[in-house]
């Protein structure tokens, strides 16, 4: 397993060059981009910036794990649902473009107060996530979806959703809810997905030691499975990044490697 940055918080207001430097100086192997940040990896960048992006990434030692979407499928209004096909897909060509492995999406919730069945909502979310899918193996790109949202974080809703989308190149990335933990464990949730789990998602890592996540059994159990991607650290903005980051870096192996 691999250590990887999320830009949200921590990284939002840095630009690619920054990202890179600071991802080598803390030992971090690799980062998701999130859209709408200051790094500025948009689908409105030309093919001569992408271009740069590629290089500026291969030339370092920090891989491009993906482009973080804020893109959903859950909406009433099917142009609405059409709309975030075809963003994901404009974001599947930047990602191939820019050398990153996968495009992250998201579910947002549940139309159930709308009249409009559970099941019906998440098999509309499968079959956009199948479109999106078959749209991205052309490419040799990921559709990943987060474990997002109310209700639809959940790891069973996320099953019935991988089980509508039924296509290689959707799929999960593990979100580190607090939702996964029944009974001080995350072993039957992970269970539902594991087949599925193709990013990790990790924040805070001393929840661990007072018993708010259980990141011990996660990386266990991920090292069970034969995980060997990138557990990416979402965690809060500091005024001293560097030292944080090489914190974290430190507590990540400490865990993996035990």
């Amino acid at each position: 397993m691999k250590l990887g940055l999320v830009t949200y918080n921590l990284a939002k207001d840095w630009d690619v060059p920054t990202i890179i430097e600071m991802c080598e100086k803390t030992g971090f192997a690799g980062v998701e981009l999130r859209t709408t940040h200051a790094h500025g990896v948009e689908a409105s960048l030309s093919q001569q910036e992408r271009k740069e992006i590629k290089a500026r990434f291969a030339d370092s030692s920090v891989d491009i794990v993906g482009l973080g979407s804020i893109f959903e499928f859950h909406a009433l209004d099917p142009d609405e649902v059409k709309r975030n096909i075809e963003g994901t897909k404009q974001y599947v060509q930047l990602a191939h473009d820019v050398g990153a492995a996968g495009v992250k999406v998201r579910p947002n919730g549940l139309q159930i107060k709308e009249g409009i069945s559970e099941e019906q909502t998440l098999q509309q979310i499968g079959e956009a996530l199948r479109e999106c899918g078959q749209f991205a193996a052309d490419y040799g790109v990921e559709i990943r979806l987060e474990m997002h949202g109310k209700l639809t974080s959940e790891a069973a809703r996320i099953k019935q959703i991988m089980d509508f989308a039924d296509h290689d190149h959707v799929a999960a990335c593990w979100n580190s809810n607090t939702v996964d933990v029944k009974d001080g464990s995350i072993a039957g949730d992970f269970s539902m997905v594991r087949d599925k789990i193709r990013l990790v998602h990790i924040n805070d890592l001393w929840k661990a030691a007072y018993g708010e996540y259980p990141y011990d059994e996660l990386f266990r159990l991920l090292k069970q499975s034969g995980y060997e991607g990138f557990c990416c650290a979402e965690i809060q903005a500091s005024p001293e990044p560097e030292r944080l980051m090489r914190y974290y870096k430190a507590l990540f192996e400490a865990y993996v490697c035990n």
